[in-house]
């Protein structure tokens, strides 16, 4: 049985992680190019670095969900095609976003926010906010 320190992964393997979420960024960027933002935001959170410590992969990873969050439009139409698998994961990245502060960042974050509240009900806020170790 693991320990919870042994679940995370551990900045010696920070550069192959890196290497992973510049592929990740390559393949969403190939996704939105076609026009396809649920399945950009999809792969961006799939495998999503919440069980990392690393600071750089955190903020690596952030980016790239940062990238297919701002390209959804039809925020209803997401929700119609994401499985609420992500939800959860979801919630807590758009906490990340709400924290930068950003203008056109937070506006998406709220819009994804809201409709995602209604979805998911309140349990996914509090799972959010309720788990302070695997962080985004």
């Amino acid at each position: 049985m693991m320990t919870g320190a042994e679940k995370f992964v551990e900045a010696d393997n920070a550069e192959a992680i890196i290497t992973r979420i510049e592929h990740k960024s390559r393949k969403i960027e190939s996704l939105l190019k076609q026009n396809k933002p649920v399945e950009a935001l999809k792969t961006a959170l799939e495998g999503s670095s919440h069980m990392i410590r690393d600071e750089r992969c955190k903020s690596a990873n952030w980016i790239v969900v940062h990238r297919a969050l701002m390209a959804i439009k039809d925020v209803e139409g997401m929700f119609s095609s994401l499985d609420p698998e992500y939800y959860d994961i979801l919630m807590k990245y758009l906490y990340r976003g709400l924290s930068t502060g950003d203008r056109p960042t937070c506006d998406q974050c709220l819009k994804i926010h809201e409709k995602l509240s209604q979805r998911a009900g309140l349990g996914c806020i509090l799972r959010s906010l309720a788990d302070t170790v695997n962080t985004v």
